[in-house]
């Protein structure tokens, strides 16, 4: 009788276990009175523009424009990951966010547009030449916003690097400062 009780509730137990794990991860942790967490809106934003930028790279066929897109989305993604992880540089990028990347996706989207449209009128192509044209400078643009975002820290490395050559240099450890070349003298 024990033995037989045992093994029902083993067998009970590798059933209770089978159908546990075929639950996502994310019922079993959730607690039936909570509220969901609302989404965090910078990392909603930056899902919706990288799946913009990679669906648009799709969809436009020039090569020249579509690596610019591509590069576009790193730097985008690296915009938004440097920010997520430090909120306090959310201000500096708030006319990114709010002007340069949404016209940015704008002018992509008419792009691929009028590029679908398959005829080749003098507007279209005007147009499109000069979003094509345009694009070299958006690039630049977002490559001095992300490295903008590194501003302070490399203020703070260059004060470092400063006060350790004092010290090293008072206490006789120092050498040639960064950058510069030891000059051997003739013997």
């Amino acid at each position: 009788n024990m033995r037989n009780t045992m093994r029902r509730l083993t067998s009970l137990l590798c059933e209770l276990a089978l159908c546990l794990s075929l639950l996502p991860a994310s019922a079993l942790a959730a607690d039936e009175n909570a509220e969901p967490a609302p989404e965090d809106p910078l990392l909603r934003e930056r899902g919706r523009a990288l799946s913009e930028l990679r669906r648009l790279d799709e969809a436009i066929e020039d090569e020249k424009l579509s690596a610019q897109i591509v590069h576009l989305e790193t730097v985008t993604g690296k915009i938004f990951d440097l920010v997520a992880e430090d909120r306090d540089k959310l201000p500096q990028i708030r006319r990114f966010l709010n002007y340069y990347l949404p016209t940015t996706l704008k002018l992509l989207n008419a792009y691929d547009r009028m590029g679908d449209a398959g005829v080749e009128g003098t507007n279209i192509q005007g147009a499109m030449g000069r979003i094509d044209a345009m694009m070299d400078q958006v690039v630049r643009a977002f490559d001095k916003q992300l490295d903008a975002l590194f501003a302070h820290e490399a203020l703070d490395i260059s004060a470092d690097i400063t006060v350790l050559e004092q010290m090293l240099a008072q206490e006789g450890l120092g050498g040639p400062r960064l950058g510069q070349t030891e000059e051997k003298g003739g013997t």
